[in-house]
């Protein structure tokens, strides 16, 4: 139960801040003894060293799951890794390499594969030194042999973090397509709705119409060959066929006038679950999209703004309104207040966005400016551009 309110990120965070405080316990207590060598007024550097672990884990972890800054990462990657070093220095008491499991947990989040293993290898290889100098009795030999039986419970650590990387990915990933599909069939089901709605006026107006009108025609002639009170009964049918006639016209465009998209329900269903960052959707009174094509390209461009804005904004909100622009074309206007650039370049999300709306006779506007986030600006013809 207590599993399924935390997500997978705030678990990795307090497993390791619990290892973190495991460590510092027995230190801390040995350090109440009478003539410890942990004394901490005298010999303090394994608490400086014990504190700043704790201060730049903190740091790594907390932007966890949003869009990396690598130099920060490593940054505090090496602080950690220093500081594990320097606490097994310090104390020469072999606690500190637990934290080695710490940093194993986070390096698959952090690196790529290869390198974190690497860095794991060199992190585990750096206490053999300490062991020698500070450990009494140790080795060579025994320092390489304690330091490979770390380096062990290290991998396995590294793997499981590895495995949960991959899984949380994959569920991520799985969730973002079923929130397209979600959008694609409720669009779908509108397009149906919308033609059946066409399908149905079309066959009124020119099949009922077209024999009402006809008829209405025939009743006109025979009222000017009858007489007397057969004549009477014939304009009466006539009128009947009129106001017959009138009331076909106005289901008809009562059907045509209700034959715009419900841009707003597949919308609401793509952002349905998306955490961070918080979506608000704004749409214009009365904005209408008649065109399931440029429904479809719309619908496309914002899950492309929403999934750009979770990798790369580093944003907390992001604001998508649609709205008619001055010449009457379908305008998407969105912008979130993530950190932004001074200078960006198109991946393929964007240029896709780009060649999307260039085939709708569509165009994409980006503004961005460091501290003021991305702001995107879509506009889409109403009807196709010559």
């Amino acid at each position: 139960m207590i599993a399924a309110r935390v997500n997978h990120i705030d678990l990795l965070r307090y497993a390791g801040l619990f290892t973190y405080a495991c460590v510092g316990l027995p230190l801390l207590v040995e350090t109440l003894h009478p003539g410890s060598p942990l004394d901490p007024f005298h010999h303090g550097g394994w608490v400086v060293s014990y504190l700043t672990f704790g201060a730049s884990y903190w740091a790594l972890m907390r932007d966890l799951g949003r869009p990396p800054r690598a130099a920060f990462r490593l940054l505090w990657l090496t602080v950690m890794t220093a500081s594990a070093i320097a606490i097994n220095y310090f104390s020469a008491s072999g606690l500190a390499a637990i934290l080695l499991l710490v940093i194993a947990g986070v390096l698959p989040w952090m690196l790529k594969p290869g390198v974190g293993i690497a860095w794991l290898i060199v992190a585990t290889l750096s206490f053999v030194p300490v062991f020698v100098l500070k450990v009494e009795g140790y080795g060579w030999f025994d320092a390489i042999f304690q330091s490979g039986l770390y380096l062990g419970f290290s991998s396995f650590t590294f793997a499981t973090s590895l495995v949960a990387k991959g899984q949380a990915e994959a569920r991520e990933e799985q969730r973002r397509l079923n929130a397209e599909l979600r959008a694609t069939r409720v669009l779908l089901a509108e397009s149906s709705r919308v033609n059946e709605r066409s399908r149905i006026s079309r066959e009124l107006h020119d099949l009922l119409g077209h024999h009402l009108t006809a008829l209405s025609i025939n009743l006109e002639v025979a009222s000017h060959l009858v007489d007397g009170k057969a004549k009477e009964h014939v304009l009466k049918a006539q009128q009947l066929a009129r106001l017959l006639l009138a009331d076909v016209r106005e289901v008809v465009s009562q059907l045509r006038q209700d034959e715009a998209l419900d841009l707003e329900s597949a919308l609401a269903a793509l952002v349905a679950g998306v955490p961070e960052p918080r979506i608000h959707l704004e749409f214009e009174p009365g904005f209408r999209v008649d065109d399931a094509r440029r429904a479809q390209v719309l619908l496309r461009c914002a899950q492309e703004t929403v999934t750009n804005a979770i990798r790369h904004a580093r944003a907390r909100n992001l604001w998508l309104r649609f709205h008619r622009a001055g010449d009457g074309s379908l305008a998407l206007d969105a912008r979130d207040d993530g950190h932004g650039a001074a200078q960006w370049v198109a991946g393929n999300g964007l240029s896709g966005m780009r060649e999307r709306l260039a085939k709708a006779g569509g165009a994409l506007d980006v503004r961005t400016a460091p501290g003021k986030g991305f702001e995107l600006s879509i506009r889409l013809p109403q009807e196709a551009s010559a």
